[in-house]
This record gives C-alpha cells, sequence and structure tokens, in this order.
C-alpha cells in the first residue's frame, strides 16, 4: 500500500513524467519487474531528468538496465547492454549494469590476508572475481527513490553479513544512484563495518554510444587521463608494477580509435581487459578519467571519479547474449570503464589499500555524463 501511495503521490505531482523526451521535468517512476525464484519482488526505478534523458536500476543487483540519452539529432537510443526481462539477468548476464563488490574485479587464488587471518573468497576458478559466487551483482537491495536538489534519485541499500562469500565483517552499504540535470549519472557509495574487512565498489555498465544493438564499438574514440596501468599475468593479475602506458598499446593519453591497436593489445580473448592508473586517490570531487565519442551519433561519454583507477574493458568474452530486443551481443560490441582500486589490491600491500575498519567509511563517487555534438 505505501508504494502504491507513493506512486499516486508522484503522478499527482507537477513533477511526474511518463515518457522521455525534452521538456517534461525530472521524475522517478517506480514499477515491478519480476519475481526471484523464492518469490522476492524486484522493482525497477526510472530516472528522468528536465532533458527526457532515462536512466532505469532495478533492486536485483542494483542494476542500470536503460540509460536512453539523445544523439547530435536528438533522437534518443539506449546505451548500455541489458535485457528486457528479470530472467535474463539470472539465466545470462555476464554482469550488465551491476554493483560489483563486496570486492570488484580480482583476487588471486580467491585468497587475502587481513590482520594476519587468511581468508578465502568463494568462486575461485582460480581467482575470485566480482565477489564470490553470489557477490552484490546477484543480491536483492532495498531501495527508496526521491526528488532531490540534483535531480530524481534512488538510494539502495544491502546489508553484507559477516562471512558472506567468505569477506569478515558485517558491511553496510549504500549506493546511490542520482540522475542530474548535465546528463550526468553520478553514483555516491557508502558503505561502513563493525569488523577490518576489504571493500571495493564499483558499476559494470558496458557501454554502447550508437545504441545498445549498434554493433561493434571499435569505431568509438577513447582518452584516459591515466599515464600510467597496472600490467597483469595471462589470468590477469596484477605484477604488482605500475608501468608507464608511452610506447604500449595501452596509450590513450590521446584521442584514439579503440580498434587501432586492438590486436597488439593481446589477450585471450584479444582485447582490452586492463586496469589504468590516473592518480585520482583521495580526491574531494570526481575528476575527469575518460571520454569516450561515437562518430556517427555524436554522443559523448564522460567518466569522472575520486577512484585511484578504471578498469576498461572491451567485451572481449560477450557472444552468447540475445539481449534487449532480440539484439544478439557479439564480442566488441560494448566497453565498460570501471571505476575502482586496482585489481588484487587485498593481496598487494603496494597499491592504494581496500581495508576499511570499524569506525571508518567506504565513500566514492562516479558519475557517467553524455552529451552529444
Amino acid at each position: 500500500m505505501r508504494r502504491l501511495l507513493s506512486l499516486l503521490a508522484a503522478l499527482a505531482s507537477p513533477f511526474f513524467a511518463s515518457a522521455a523526451g525534452p521538456g517534461t521535468g525530472p521524475a522517478f517512476e517506480e514499477a515491478p519487474f519480476g519475481k526471484l525464484p523464492d518469490g522476492s519482488a524486484v522493482t525497477r526505478y526510472t530516472l528522468v531528468n528536465k532533458n527526457g534523458v532515462r536512466v532505469s536500476v532495478m533492486t536485483y543487483g542494483g542494476t542500470v538496465t536503460h540509460f536512453e540519452a539523445p544523439d547530435k539529432a536528438g533522437k534518443f537510443a539506449d546505451i548500455v547492454l541489458g535485457f528486457d526481462d528479470l530472467k535474463g539477468y539470472l539465466d545470462a548476464s555476464p554482469y550488465f549494469g551491476c554493483i560489483t563488490g563486496r570486492v570488484a574485479n580480482r583476487i588471486a587464488n580467491a585468497k587475502f590476508k587481513l590482520d594476519g587471518k587468511e581468508y578465502t573468497v568463494t568462486g575461485g576458478n582460480p581467482h575470485a572475481l566480482h565477489g564470490g559466487a553470489k557477490g552484490f551483482d546477484k543480491r536483492l537491495w532495498k531501495a527508496e527513490a526521491s526528488m532531490t536538489a540534483d535531480g530524481p534519485s534512488v538510494k539502495m541499500t544491502y546489508t553484507s553479513k559477516d562471512g558472506e562469500e567468505g569477506f569478515p565483517g558485517n558491511l553496510a552499504t549504500t549506493v546511490t544512484y542520482t540522475l542530474q540535470s548535465d546528463n550526468g549519472l553520478r553514483i555516491d557509495y557508502l558503505a561502513t563495518t563493525d569488523k577490518a574487512t576489504v571493500v571495493n565498489l564499483t558499476n559494470h555498465s558496458y557501454f554502447n554510444l550508437a545504441g545498445h544493438s549498434g554493433g561493434e564499438i571499435l569505431g568509438h574514440t577513447l582518452q584516459l587521463v591515466a599515464d600510467q596501468y597496472t600490467p597483469g599475468d595471462a589470468t590477469m593479475i596484477p605484477t604488482g608494477k605500475i608501468a608507464p602506458v608511452a610506447g604500449t598499446p595501452f596509450d590513450f593519453t590521446k584521442p584514439t580509435v579503440i580498434g587501432t591497436r586492438l590486436k597488439e593489445a593481446g589477450g585471450d580473448p584479444v582485447g582490452y581487459d586492463l586496469n589504468f592508473v590516473h592518480g585520482t586517490k583521495n580526491a574531494a570531487s570526481a575528476k575527469l578519467v575518460a571520454t569516450v565519442t561515437e562518430p556517427k551519433s555524436g554522443r559523448v561519454l564522460e567518466v569522472l571519479t575520486t577512484e585511484p583507477g578504471v578498469q576498461f574493458y572491451t567485451g572481449n568474452f560477450l557472444g552468447k547474449e540475445v539481449g534487449k530486443g532480440g539484439t544478439a551481443y557479439k564480442q566488441y560490441h560494448a566497453f565498460c570503464l570501471e571505476a575502482q582500486h586496482f585489481p588484487d589490491s587485498p593481496n598487494r600491500p603496494e597499491f592504494p589499500t581496500t581495508t576499511l575498519k570499524p569506525g571508518e567509511e567506504y565513500r566514492q563517487t562516479t558519475i557517467y555524463r553524455v552529451s552529444a555534438k
């Protein structure tokens, strides 16, 4: 009843909008999005700003399911990969749009030591990826939408219990999505713990600025504010070194077409899947770290963050997914820019720390801002 009343109140509000398009005014919408196998209901929230840009986020995994933005001619398209219904996310999602944690990216051999004690994370094959076998992407989050001074917003909360997926401490986590008037999707993360633990949260949206059904992203242009990267071994575990990008296929300090040196990037499968170092550690506010441009549509994506690294991934493992509108998502049909601490940081004291202790707060802010020119 409370949900129904809040929705009815929103419908009566002059701020409510039911369709994309400029001039509709900021709003949020709330609708059911299926049920989990245990019968738990999943809700999807759609945030709409004054420009008609729409972002949808569901409570399963705190997942961004849609991001509808205009091109240079004013034509709207959904620029993130995903599925039409909950079943797709349950059956076959390669982390489309979700919150990854408690520790995003890889932990070598699914083990780490903290305060002299060794912990083993679930799902090691052999390394733990994105929080274990059932990370934050597979959890049901609580949510509350509201209108804020910065725009329509939805606050997601989840408490990860002590021992969940092998991690210590009860971790209270809040992730707030706000759609700003400048077409920026701002994501604010907050976590606290009652026992020393490790935390590294990020969003795993797959972008294609030509639209989710736009095919390969190898013609997009990327610029990274990063003159260093963390080299890895054949299993993408960092060696511990921080190396210059100059003279390597990983140099995106100037605008570069993504596909230009793809084969030189190596990997199995071939493509980019690498952490870049841009030095915004402990930044008081989010700084610009990446700009991606799609030439035909004119859409531009800017990534701003307070995090010290960003994982650039070119969808190398895509190929089996059938997504929204029956679209077959193939290899290189999307890219990810995951703002984060470095991979395997719990095992690398030389990297910025991911340790969180009682009385401390884990905070980070990342913004994905879209424009067209």
